[in-house]
């Protein structure tokens, strides 16, 4: 396992980070803490969760994923671990957080609430990376950095970032934290893929210049490089099987993810997968870590069955060559995503 910092900041964790958004709904509270200690014993250090899961959205289990996350961090030693959670911005398109009645926003209210039910689902004193859950660009940025700044110089929280944030929010929070003096995000967590290669369109370029560091989410198109949704197949379980059930915002999103353009590119990466000896699990994920914006990539697995193919990525150094090949991919077949 290779070690990053995020950001400018102190604080150096590993390239993998395992997700644990499905904690408490499609995955059961056993096999959340099976996945959570065999990543740790592989070398993993940084955990990522939020108020708002398990997904999909649901006011009957919203907060069961900070909850078991917490009793598994009892197990082990605090500072062994960098811990990151996140507040949940307004509701957008995709997403429509089941905390506060919906009525969730940027400001100082909500955060302060936020923060506090966090600690205590936790059961921690202290949060490693906290993260504003989608952007809020309607409350003044003044506002959400002067609050991130207070929660850092209580000790509450060590650092800050953001998540799907545009190129003008990132650059707006960074120019309005040099204003006023406060913290500023160190982070950035957004979708980033080999099936969504839009971050390097322009985010890439902030990253650099700034100092932020890419966490990105769904390496793995989520769970579409794999292949189990090759030919039109509809997994019984898998998340995208289930939006396409539950039908609205969740159907949209799954045909986002899983439509003609990205199973044919699925396909070709496969391929080259394959040439190597290589799962295209773990080829997706070596790809994501093997950029020089990125800090460490977010993975998910709804069983323990399936970590083992995305920690074979672990020491994974991808040539020249299958850079070149992927890219030609990518050119050929672009946005698959949109």
């Amino acid at each position: 396992m290779q070690f990053k910092r995020l950001g400018t900041s102190a604080i150096v964790v590993s390239d993998i980070c395992m997700g644990t958004m499905t904690f408490g709904s499609q995955t059961d509270e056993a096999e959340a803490l099976r996945i959570l200690d065999q990543s740790f014993d592989a070398g993993i250090n940084f955990f990522d969760t939020a108020e708002g899961y398990p997904v999909p959205p649901d006011k009957k289990y919203v907060g069961r994923t900070e909850e078991i996350v917490g009793k598994w961090l009892k197990t082990k030693p605090r500072d062994a671990i960098i811990l990151a959670t996140k507040v949940s911005g307004p509701s957008h398109v995709w997403f429509r957080s089941p905390k506060r009645e919906g009525m969730t926003a940027l400001d100082r209210r909500n955060i302060m609430v936020a923060v506090e039910d966090s600690l205590k689902k936790l059961g921690t004193d202290y949060i490693d990376l906290y993260q504003t859950h989608w952007p809020d660009h309607d409350t003044p940025y003044d506002e959400t950095m002067e609050v991130l700044d207070e929660l850092v110089r209580a000790g509450k929280v060590r650092i800050t970032g953001c998540s799907n944030e545009t190129s003008w929010g990132l650059m707006k929070s960074i120019s309005t934290a040099e204003r006023l003096g406060t913290v500023r995000y160190q982070t950035i967590q957004n979708n980033f893929s080999l099936n969504n290669r839009r971050f390097e369109d322009e985010l890439a370029q902030v990253c650099r210049k700034e100092g932020v560091s890419l966490i990105p989410y769904s390496p793995i198109g989520g769970g579409v490089l794999s292949g189990k949704y090759a030919d039109g197949a509809r997994p019984e379980g898998a998340r995208f099987s289930r939006y396409l059930e539950i039908g609205g915002r969740q159907a949209t999103m799954a045909k986002r993810f899983v439509n003609d353009k990205s199973l044919a590119s699925t396909a070709r990466f496969a391929e080259i997968a394959q040439g190597l000896d290589m799962s295209p699990v773990t080829l997706a994920v070596a790809w994501s870590k093997q950029h020089d914006f990125v800090a460490s990539t977010i993975v998910g697995a709804s069983r323990q069955d399936q970590v083992d193919e995305i920690l074979a990525a672990a020491d994974v150094v991808l040539s020249e060559e299958t850079l070149k090949a992927i890219n030609a991919v990518s050119r050929e077949i672009m946005y698959p995503m949109g």
